[in-house]
């Protein structure tokens, strides 16, 4: 029995399938998308994204879908599924399928007239090619399988429109052929393991429509060009793969390519491999470098995504070369002391200020994994000490270091923090001047900064440092603490103090370096739990609050109203797990290990076999944002590490 496992009732059911997603991706940038009724329901959804070196390094979007259609004794079943216009679908090849697991592979299975027939799914990892594996499992007579490829060659942001300039020539290569309909782009190439026919007959198909991206109010509607068709004989229990690819295959070693393909993977046997195999999708292995990506399907690669990830991503397996090789990368495009917060090279933006801040928990967490504190400040003290004094003098964004040790930064036009959601040009969330989990961090990462320095012999930046830091924990708490509120502002700017329950503070008290003493630390972890805390993660606003929005719904405009005003976000949790247990040490085991076992029903609602980004803040806490996150990910693997730590010392 599968671990997660799709029966036919929940199937039909499209109010059900419909927001069901899978992703399955080859760990080096390119991916399959699409939901569990096989309909795409996303500008984002296709059967081949891959980066295109020849544009800007995004990834783009070839093949949108494969339509599977089974002919025997001239009746036809048609196993594909698209929605038209006014919520017309056609064909409606979930009415066939009697089964959809996740294992190895993602599987699908069709029962038709007499004809059972498993499709199964998978990415080849370090390579940009789909395989899919057919297999007739059952029927009273041969069958031809007829296959008919949706092409749309675009940026996956973008949607494709019918045009003249379209390319529709093809070259015939073994057991298929190669297209490309615009200059610049990759062949694509669709082959099969055994002989084909393939009939050219270049078509647009209009007006499919895009159901989630109607929902966000944009454009949802797209046009998609099939070159032609290809027929295949198929007799019962043989096998069949289907290749596409960025370049030309031996069409003889596909079925062995495609059965080493899985004994690759993890078994999707418990909530904990899923897990696993999720995290393992968010790597990106290119050009001997290795970066994150920070969900599926619309996230690239974001810097504060990047590290807050990290250590839960990569320690938590025992990887920690892993984490080492990405904050190498991270580092190569440090400029002065921002890290990119989104895109790389020419494309990208450096605006975060807790990005470089984030970079030092990471490098301690993996410091402290390692045990090799002694050697973090030989190789990485140069880069830590230049953003220390970046951050000590005034840059960019307003960010500097005040007269007590404390970080400003930003103004009210900037998003500069990770609430950074903008509608018409403002934040939603402006959080201008000394926010309280910024300066959380940058105390921490001084005081790790001086542990390292001081065990390399570096006495002239211990004493330089050690003398900032030592006013910090007194100007932190006569900044954001009141005795009779009992918990910490958000942020201060001037004499204003935003005393909104957020839930940034509880970062003050989970890092090893804490500004906090024990007792605020315990008042803290105690209001964050009596008015953030829920079975998905930590709510961005008390319910308390009259800008509180329990639900993330609508347009894209609302969304970002609602993205850090009460919506919930899992990768919280691990930091409150974390102060939850310096505060109650042991005692707390069983409160977290229920946080963490009540995600497991969440990996059968969005994003099969991961973590949602987002949650509604209002109960029952219905997912929203990317499927597949991975910062959610890395949320709940660390929060198993910390149980697994305390349950030790128990």
């Amino acid at each position: 029995m599968s671990y997660i496992k799709f029966d036919r009732q929940q199937l039909v059911n499209l109010k059900y399938s419909l927001k069901r997603e899978y992703v399955c991706s080859n760990r080096a940038g390119s991916f399959a998308t699409s939901t569990i009724a096989g309909c795409n329901t996303r500008k984002y959804h296709g059967l081949l994204i891959v980066p295109q070196p020849n544009f800007d390094g995004g990834n783009y979007l070839l093949l949108s879908s494969l339509d599977e259609t089974i002919v025997q004794n001239n009746e036809k079943f048609c196993l594909g599924m698209h929605r038209y216009s006014h919520d017309v679908f056609h064909p409606k090849g979930h009415n066939y399928l009697s089964f959809v697991e996740l294992g190895p592979a993602m599987k699908f299975c069709y029962h038709a007239g007499k004809v059972i027939l498993t499709k199964e799914l998978l990415f080849s990892i370090g390579s940009d090619r789909l395989m899919i594996k057919y297999t007739l499992v059952e029927s009273h007579s041969p069958i031809v399988l007829m296959f008919k490829p949706f092409l749309a060659f675009r940026n996956l942001h973008a949607l494709t429109k019918a045009n003249l300039n379209a390319d529709t020539h093809y070259e015939k290569i073994k057991n298929g052929i190669k297209i490309k309909m615009y200059p610049d782009f990759s062949y694509l190439h669709l082959q099969f393991s055994k002989d084909v026919e393939y009939s050219h007959v270049p078509l647009w198909y209009y007006d499919f429509e895009y159901l989630e991206e109607e929902e966000r109010a944009y454009d949802f509607k797209e046009d998609l060009l099939t070159p032609g068709f290809f027929e295949v004989f198929m007799k019962r229990g043989e096998s069949l793969v289907f290749s596409a690819g960025l370049d030309e295959v031996e069409p003889a070693l596909l079925k062995r390519s495609f059965n080493n393909e899985v004994k690759k993977r993890v078994p999707a046997d418990s909530f904990k491999n899923c897990l696993i195999n999720s995290a393992l999708q968010y790597f990106v292995h290119r050009n001997k470098k290795l970066e994150l990506m920070a969900g599926f399907p619309w996230f690239g690669r974001w810097g504060r995504d990047t590290f807050i990830s990290l250590p839960g991503l990569t320690l938590t397996m025992n990887e920690p070369q892993k984490c080492k090789a990405v904050i190498d990368n991270m580092l190569s495009e440090l400029k002065g002391h921002l890290f990119p917060n989104v895109g790389k090279g020419e494309n990208a933006v450096y605006n975060s200020v807790d990005a470089p801040l984030w970079f030092f928990w990471a490098l301690q967490q993996y410091a402290i994994y390692t045990k090799r504190q002694a050697r973090i400040w030989r190789e990485y003290g140069s880069k830590m000490r230049a953003i220390l004094n970046g951050f000590r003098n005034y840059s960019a964004f307003n960010i500097k270091m005040m007269e007590n040790g404390m970080i400003y930064a930003g103004g009210k036009d900037f998003a500069l923090t990770w609430m950074n959601a903008v509608v018409n040009g403002h934040p939603v969330t402006s959080r201008p001047g000394m926010n309280v989990e910024i300066n959380a961090l940058w105390y921490n990462a001084i005081m790790f900064s001086v542990e390292v320095a001081m065990l390399a012999g570096d006495d002239d930046f211990v004493n330089e440092w050690s003398e900032i830091a030592s006013k910090i924990p007194t100007a932190f708490t006569e900044t954001f603490w009141d005795d009779k509120k009992e918990y910490l502002c958000d942020y201060v700017d001037g004499d204003y103090k935003d005393w909104s329950v957020r839930p940034n503070q509880i970062i003050a008290a989970s890092l090893s370096y804490s500004p906090v003493s024990a007792q605020i630390r315990k008042h803290v972890v105690d209001v964050v739990q009596r008015d953030l805390l829920t079975r998905r993660g930590l709510r961005t606003l008390s319910p308390k609050s009259e800008k509180y929005i329990g639900k993330y719904r609508g347009s894209i405009t609302q969304l970002d109203a609602a993205y850090h005003q009460g919506t919930v976000w899992p990768w919280l949790l691990s930091h409150y797990a974390e102060a939850y247990l310096k505060v109650y040490g042991n005692g707390g085991l069983d409160h977290v290990k229920s946080l963490l076992n009540d995600f497991e029903s969440a990996m059968r609602e969005h994003g099969i076999g991961s973590i949602s980004e987002v949650y509604d803040g209002d109960p029952p806490h219905s997912p929203g944002g990317t499927p597949s996150q991975a910062w959610s990910v890395a949320a709940l693997l660390w929060i198993e590490y910390l149980i697994d730590k305390y349950a030790i010392e128990k």
